[in-house]
């Protein structure tokens, strides 16, 4: 009997140790800034792939461009509660939550095998008080990422999909300007996980499965997939584009409200989406150009000046963008081209 008490309360100190440590709920509801994103136990392994129990991952119909980056996106809810499902904006998460996303470039993206070297971790905590932003960055092994709330630049190289070499000096933002594109009504909010942009016809379900969401509609909205022409029409591909790469800025409760430029995928009024809208305050922004969406004519439209700009003070958007995006470019010439000049 001694030996069997013994072999088991063996066998239970073995299981224990070679358990993952549950994610570290008082890190993310307190008031401390971690310095290692380890110490959250967001995930089983040193680099950030394999998430811990309740840390699901996923993706979005249309993406924020960011330089090419590749992102691995993951939500966690605390067990026993959902995040609250909300037809026209996010979803509401309880006290607890996180949103974990972390930004990286394969060595080719010819290569679906291609190492990723990654670069930088950005945690979104749900606190009592609202959302907190930490950016994280990766060291040089991958064992983990530190949390560098003043920013950095990390230059990058790599071998793109039409096989030319890239290379930038990647900017991780600083804590501020974490908060400058998740600003609503001088608060922290999110962007991305919302019913549109995550209703792909089943992840919606699969979130409500997993006790991440509460319910899941069969009327759910839906945004398409920007860059896929068999997916939706070219408005509707080219607003969910400007949506998710403007709007969290470009809205009545965000940092650009002042401009009277809204450019939410549910905006009704055209010239709150910028066609034949003069600019608020002519200057270098607005190119010599009269509207921000003259129809028919991208050239001659602000919205494309400033998205072809890599003049800081130019540039559309401000933040997380050094390189052009060129096949978003052309979409969104596209989008006016095809407008009918009497809008």
């Amino acid at each position: 009997m001694i030996r069997a008490l013994a072999a088991m309360a063996g066998w239970l100190a073995l299981v224990s140790a070679s358990a993952p440590a549950p994610v570290a709920q008082d890190l993310i509801t307190g008031d401390t800034l971690p310095r290692n994103l380890s110490e959250f136990h967001f995930f089983t392994d040193g680099i950030g792939h394999t998430p811990n129990d309740r840390v699901v991952g996923y993706e979005l119909n249309t993406a924020l461009f960011s330089d090419y980056a590749v992102k691995n996106r993951f939500v966690y809810v605390p067990e026993g509660q959902t995040a609250t499902y909300n037809a026209d904006g996010v979803f509401e998460f309880p006290v607890g939550s996180a949103l974990i996303k972390s930004f990286g470039y394969p060595a080719d993206f010819r290569d679906a095998d291609s190492p990723v070297r990654w670069l930088e971790t950005r945690v979104l905590l749900r606190r009592a008080d609202g959302w907190v932003a930490l950016p994280y960055v990766w060291n040089e092994d991958g064992t983990d990422a530190v949390l560098r709330r003043a920013g950095r630049r990390i230059p990058v190289t790599w071998i793109d999909a039409q096989g030319e070499q890239q290379s930038l000096d990647y900017r991780v933002p600083n804590q501020n300007q974490c908060k400058t594109c998740h600003s609503s009504n001088d608060e922290i909010a999110l962007i991305g996980p919302n019913a549109r942009n995550l209703n792909d016809g089943r992840r919606l379900a699969q979130w409500v499965d997993w006790s991440i969401l509460d319910r899941a509609p069969d009327d759910a909205p839906r945004v398409p997939v920007w860059d896929d022409e068999s997916d939706g029409t070219l408005d509707e591909r080219a607003r969910a584009y400007i949506d998710i790469n403007c709007a969290h800025c470009h809205s009545r409760t965000g940092s650009a409200s002042n401009s009277g430029l809204f450019l939410g995928y549910n905006e009704m009024d055209e010239v709150a989406r910028g066609i034949l809208k003069r600019p608020v305050a002519a200057g270098r922004g607005s190119g010599g150009r009269d509207y921000d969406i003259e129809p028919g004519h991208p050239e001659r439209s602000i919205f494309v000046y400033r998205m072809r700009s890599r003049d800081p003070g130019v540039a559309m958007p401000e933040l997380g963008r050094g390189m052009l995006h060129e096949e978003g470019i052309a979409l969104i010439e596209r989008y006016i081209a095809a407008m009918d000049e009497r809008s």
